[in-house]
């Protein structure tokens, strides 16, 4: 008898940085995994931030890059939560098709006096305050927002419920975040942070079910989900199998995406499509920086230069920008 080893062993590994779609028919359900690991670890180093930040922004990140890579244009996706926490902003900026950026803000010193009191869980960092989803569809195009209040203990039960009561999509979501500590010949040790997610939404083909778009972005009107089917046999059976999913495994490259979808939905046949090469990639540049200071006044250019030079630093990917006076 053939082991559970030997059926995936054949599988073709995505590998990290890759959002994997993939569909259940047998469940109705479709969604998506990926795992996170240089592309990450470039973003989160670059600004050396706490840990606990760290891995607040790192599932953002994730979260981001399974919402994003759904888009069927070229826009933005960017998730955005501002509370009266110690962590008071994080950013996940999402440029379809493929490009990722994000960023923190925090109190350092409201911070350490959380983690002195043993306050280290997701909502004690958020704080009281809204998780915001906004999809930037272009210039000549109206930019669609949605806003929830930050309920729930996790990122995850967050998104949960913006999905619940703004998209009305009944939305499942996994999320793992780990450090990787290596050792080096010379006993220096290297740290490497790794992040995994899985985003499953209940969208039946059959018509009497719930019909909706399968994510923000989509071309179903709101409101058009009947929310006592929520609670559908085979929706509850999909659940019940994302539940056994370990955080561990989300992270664990020797798994991999394909293997994790194999585990979890094999008995049901699971379609796994191609996977999404997602990067690191900031849209700033000192041409649109220049653009935006240009349109100031002369005085208010005089006032922000010092030494007659004006220095702008990107939050999100931390490159310095620098002008003179007579640039303008």
């Amino acid at each position: 008898m053939e082991s559970f080893e030997q059926h995936t062993d054949d599988l073709k590994l995505s590998g990290d940085d890759h959002v994997v779609p993939f569909q259940v028919e047998g469940l109705d359900v479709r969604g998506r995994v990926v795992q996170l690991g240089p592309m990450l670890d470039q973003i989160l180093s670059r600004h050396n931030y706490p840990d606990l930040v760290a891995q607040l922004l790192a599932e953002a990140a994730v979260l981001t890059v399974l919402l994003g890579t759904s888009l069927k244009f070229e826009g933005r996706l960017i998730l955005q939560t501002k509370g009266d926490g110690p962590v008071e902003l994080l950013v996940a900026d999402f440029q379809a098709p493929d490009a990722l950026r994000a960023y923190a803000q925090f109190d350092q010193a409201k911070l350490d006096l959380a983690i002195a009191d043993g306050m280290n869980q997701p909502h004690q960092l958020l704080g009281k305050g809204v998780m915001a989803f906004t999809i930037d569809q272009g210039a000549h195009m109206q930019r669609y927002q949605g806003i929830v209040e930050m309920k729930g203990e996790t990122l995850s039960d967050m998104a949960e419920t913006y999905f619940r009561q703004s998209e009305q999509i009944p939305t499942e979501i996994k999320l793992g975040i780990a450090e990787l500590i290596t050792k080096e010949e010379d006993a220096t040790s290297q740290h490497q942070w790794r992040a995994g997610g899985l985003l499953m939404q209940f969208l039946p083909h059959s018509p009497g079910r719930m019909r909706q778009a399968d994510l923000p972005g989509g071309d179903v009107p709101h409101g058009s989900q009947e929310a006592s089917h929520a609670e559908d046999d085979v929706w509850v059976e999909a659940k019940a199998l994302l539940q056994t999913v370990k955080a561990n495994e989300l992270t664990d490259p020797q798994i991999g995406s394909e293997r994790l979808l194999y585990r979890l939905f094999h008995e049901r046949g699971v379609r796994i499509y191609d996977a999404q090469k997602v990067d690191d990639r900031c849209s700033c540049s000192r041409e649109k920086l220049f653009g935006v200071l240009s349109k100031m006044e002369p005085d208010e250019l005089q006032e922000t230069a010092i030494d007659g030079k004006i220095s702008v630093v990107c939050e999100f990917c931390s490159t310095e920008h620098a002008f003179t006076m007579s640039d303008f």
